[in-house]
């Protein structure tokens, strides 16, 4: 039974000489944090697709069953649409490969203007992706969550990929105004969606948006900590991002969720106690 617990990137500036060391090299940052959390989303391959040796070094940093949840490049998802993306699409499978097991998921982000309308592109596109990987879907079109029949029709284009559809939770930060700069920045980004709380598959994944206030964050996510714990016990593996507008805080809350399901789920093993950091030094 495992419980991964993630945040949006492994390195941030505020985490450095407080969370993990300081100064430390591009090539150990990861490790660091792989010291507080299990998973991390790869949104860095959003913008662009990376060497096979970089990607070569995130897995020498990470033991075999941490997850990465890729992002596919944003040429293939939000440019092209799914369509005509033999080059770069086969360019960004062959640089993730030295992950191995450690590429849990690859993660479809559609644009909100993709419709109900345009899914016979994303089951295309799907159909031809390779079995060896598991796929993930984030859709952001109001339709696919008021509309039943839009939500339907996605349901049954992933169930026939076995592919997951991502909820990205934003509900508790759109509850009150923004009260930092942090907020008020997310506030014209994030979008702004009912909530979605259904798996489709063994292997379910949370994206949660809170609060730079981090009790306003755990507040706002304890309805997930039963909906986890209730995966966990039918044997589903998921895996949860939090996320804050700062995320300052970001892997203490992560592991701090992690903390709050094993509580409803003793059988769950704790997370490792990552290393301390030594204080910084004059000399």
């Amino acid at each position: 039974m495992r419980l991964h617990v993630g945040c949006a990137m492994w390195t941030h500036r505020s985490w450095q000489g407080r969370l993990v060391p300081h100064p430390l090299p591009a090539h150990e940052r990861l490790r660091a944090y792989a010291g507080w959390c299990n998973a991390v989303e790869g949104n860095t391959t959003f913008y662009a697709t990376p060497s096979r040796d970089t990607v070569a070094s995130w897995a020498r940093q990470t033991d075999p069953d941490f997850r990465f949840v890729i992002k596919f490049p944003k040429l293939v998802t939000h440019e092209r649409r799914l369509a005509d993306v033999d080059e770069p699409l086969r360019a960004f499978l062959d640089a993730i490969e030295p992950l191995g097991p450690r590429a849990h998921a690859l993660w479809i982000q559609m644009p909100g203007s993709f419709t109900p309308a345009e899914l016979p592109a994303l089951a295309r596109f799907l159909r031809r992706l390779p079995g060896s990987h598991r796929y993930a879907v984030e859709v952001r079109h109001p339709a696919f969550f008021t509309d039943p029949r839009a939500a339907r029709l996605l349901e049954g284009v992933l169930a026939t990929a076995t592919a997951e559809w991502v909820p990205f939770d934003t509900t508790a930060f759109f509850r009150s105004p923004p009260t930092s700069d942090a907020e008020r920045e997310a506030w014209t980004r994030k979008p702004r969606l009912p909530l979605r709380a259904v798996a489709l598959t063994d292997r379910p994944i949370v994206r949660y948006l809170g609060r730079d206030d981090p009790a306003r964050t755990i507040e706002g996510w304890q309805p997930w900590i039963e909906v986890v714990a209730g995966w966990l016990c039918e044997g589903r593996s998921p895996t949860v991002f939090i996320h804050t507008p700062d995320n300052a805080e970001a892997p203490v809350l992560a592991r701090r969720f992690h903390d709050d399901v094993r509580a409803r789920v003793p059988d769950l093993a704790a997370l490792p106690e990552p290393a301390p950091v030594e204080p910084l030094t004059l000399f």
